[in-house]
């Protein structure tokens, strides 16, 4: 039987995932938005063959069996909570909610609920990433001593919506949070942060860099991360590289999902994967997930944790000390 899909929002980030829903075996059967009868929805939906357009709450209210939420930051724990108390699964983009407390709200509705959630981390379903990770966790690189990770470019339009403080806009929301959670991924939970920010005058974090204390691993790790929407004069920028006692590994587009080929580069030797395309790969393991013929890799426990650390760097940053986790 076809998975159906609604989705909430007809932002820029739904245009890669609703062909990745379809590359899934999925089915994209209703689009919700604010103002589902203006010109921009409805050519969106005629552009993405999307045959119902309507609110939120109809497509809440609809037959389907989950909901993708691609809405601005501020609205994902409203808009999620409420897709699991209609009885659908929900894969929420990230972050999942503003900080920590939201997550574990939303984490307690969803073991209410019975119904899967899961943020939307594509990278994390890379070829590259999954080699990434078998080499660190396989020990191929002997003890890590160092991550690195960097993602940024540049936004123009003072008006974006990830430059607005009332919805949730920030760098490290948007951006740092992939550097931050690939370091979580391979190392695990940090013992402290420190973390340094530029902001615009709204309060809105524009670039940080900081550093994540993992001395217990190991003998001892420590992990960078830099982020920006300052950066470059066109283009992104996104890497990764791990340093341990036995090689480096490094990622160059590291945090893009739906790139032709990716390359990782293990001791100065490149090494092209076949292409997988991240969102794919998410949606697929979501739906096994939500039949029931596989256990959710990330569950929302992993966003709880997630989002302790990012609310320990905005703390960091706003209050220029180390923060203990």
């Amino acid at each position: 039987m076809t998975f159906r899909w609604g989705i909430l929002g007809a932002a820029r980030i739904a245009r890669a995932f609703i062909p990745a829903i379809r590359a899934a075996g999925g089915e994209v059967t209703m689009l919700g938005a604010r103002e589902p009868q203006s010109a921009r929805v409805q050519t969106f939906s005629n552009d993405w063959e999307i045959p119902t357009t309507g609110s939120y709450q109809d497509v809440l209210d609809a037959d389907l069996d989950a909901v993708y939420i691609a809405l601005p930051n501020a609205l994902h724990l409203p808009w999620s909570t409420a897709a699991l108390q209609a009885g659908k699964h929900v894969l929420t983009e990230k972050p999942l909610t503003l900080n920590a407390q939201e997550a574990r709200e939303l984490a307690d509705v969803t073991e209410a609920s019975g119904q899967v959630l899961l943020e939307g981390f594509a990278y994390r379903f890379t070829p590259q990433h999954r080699a990434l990770l078998d080499a660190v966790r396989g020990g191929q690189l002997g003890e890590v001593r160092a991550y690195r990770g960097a993602f940024g470019f540049t936004v123009r339009n003072a008006g974006d919506i990830r430059l607005q403080p009332g919805l949730g806009g920030g760098a490290l929301y948007d951006i740092g949070c992939y550097p931050v959670n690939e370091a979580r991924m391979l190392l695990g939970e940090p013992l402290a942060v420190t973390a340094q920010a530029r902001w615009t005058p709204d309060g809105v974090d524009v670039s940080m860099s900081a550093v994540l204390d993992y001395s217990h691993v190991g003998n001892g790790a420590l992990a960078s991360i830099d982020c920006g929407f300052d950066w470059l004069s066109g283009g992104r920028i996104g890497r990764s590289q791990v340093l341990g006692t036995g090689g480096v590994m490094e990622l160059d587009r590291a945090f893009f999902s739906d790139e032709p080929e990716f390359v990782l580069t293990r001791d100065s030797e490149r090494q092209t994967l076949a292409p997988g395309n991240g969102y794919a790969l998410m949606a697929a393991h979501f739906q096994r997930v939500a039949r029931g013929e596989e256990t959710v890799l990330y569950p929302p426990e992993d966003a709880v944790q997630q989002a302790r650390v990012l609310d320990a760097l905005l703390q960091s940053a706003r209050e220029g000390c180390r923060v203990e986790l």
